[in-house]
């Protein structure tokens, strides 16, 4: 009776699992072409950069079909009378400022936001918030007008002085609410030993806002690596510009001032290879600070 009785059980089991098999094996089918779809992209670009000219084109196919070619690496390097180390140093600078404006301007005023009493404390928080929703475009002339007045053309810092003023009102919302997770107890703590808002700040807050922090410097290098129209509206010079700027000079630019699309494409491909990096490096990071944010 008890085989007789397994042996039912089994074949009810075969017959509820069994129409399963292929749905399932369908929707990961159908999710492998979506992924497909979604990095071919990316496969065409890194395939295309080690193709010559005459092949970029000619096919859909994302490979190589008469094998490597690295003309693209070495003639795109310097082909725009510049050493493409340049640009990526101008960028590295230009992020390394950026990242240090934020998390200073940002951090200070998530601290008053989330742990200090002032008058008009939720009308200030409140205002900030609707800064998110203002186009960013609605502001480039105003700033455009005011640092040429400043006579600040040409340089960085335009680019870096909003970092240092907290003008990115996303990042000041990310840390205030992190820090709102933190104990109310160990300020409490803090002050019975003695401490200001400023030791408080710097040695409890801060230490424990690691993810948070993490989370911002990454973002802001995102940000600052990929952003094409601010450097465009205050750089001429091009030993200044940055590597968003440099790769639209292969198209219908650069000194034969004709489209370099192999360099183009050579030079998309290790452009990659920075954010890509910085992003594995502080993954954990960053994944800890956007899954902690506003949990109480």
């Amino acid at each position: 009776m008890n085989a007789m009785h397994q042996a039912s059980l089994t074949t009810v089991h075969l017959r509820r699992t069994a129409p399963r098999l292929p749905r399932r094996t369908l929707m990961n089918l159908v999710l492998a072409s979506c992924g497909l779809v979604m990095l071919y992209p990316l496969l065409w670009l890194v395939g295309s950069s080690f193709k010559p000219a005459s092949e970029i084109f000619s096919t859909a196919n994302p490979f190589p079909g008469s094998g490597a070619n690295l003309s693209g690496y070495s003639g795109g390097w310097d082909a725009l009378g510049v050493g493409f180390w340049q640009f990526f140093a101008n960028s590295f600078i230009l992020c390394g400022l950026c990242i240090v404006g934020n998390l200073v301007s940002c951090s200070l005023a998530a601290y008053a936001f989330a742990r200090m009493t002032f008058p008009l404390r939720g009308f200030m928080f409140a205002l900030m918030l609707g800064t998110i929703m203002l186009p960013y475009h609605v502001l480039v002339v105003p700033q455009f007008i005011l640092f040429r007045y400043l006579d600040l053309l040409n340089t960085f810092a335009p680019l870096i002085i909003p970092k240092f003023v907290g003008v990115d009102s996303f990042f000041i919302f990310l840390m205030v609410q992190f820090m709102r997770t933190i104990p109310r107890e160990l300020d409490d703590a803090a002050r019975i030993d003695g401490c200001g808002h400023w030791r408080l700040f710097f040695r409890i807050i801060l230490p424990l806002c690691k993810p948070a922090l993490a989370t911002t410097a990454i973002f802001t290098f995102i940000f600052s690596y990929n952003d094409f129209l601010a450097p465009l509206i205050y750089l001429s010079d091009p030993s200044q510009f940055t590597v968003s700027l440099a790769l639209r000079s292969f198209v219908d630019g650069g000194v034969s001032g004709t489209s370099n699309y192999t360099g183009l494409l050579a030079m998309s491909t290790l452009s990659l290879l920075p954010v890509v990096g910085f992003f594995v490096a502080f993954q954990r990071l960053l994944v800890e600070g956007i899954a902690t944010t506003g949990l109480k």
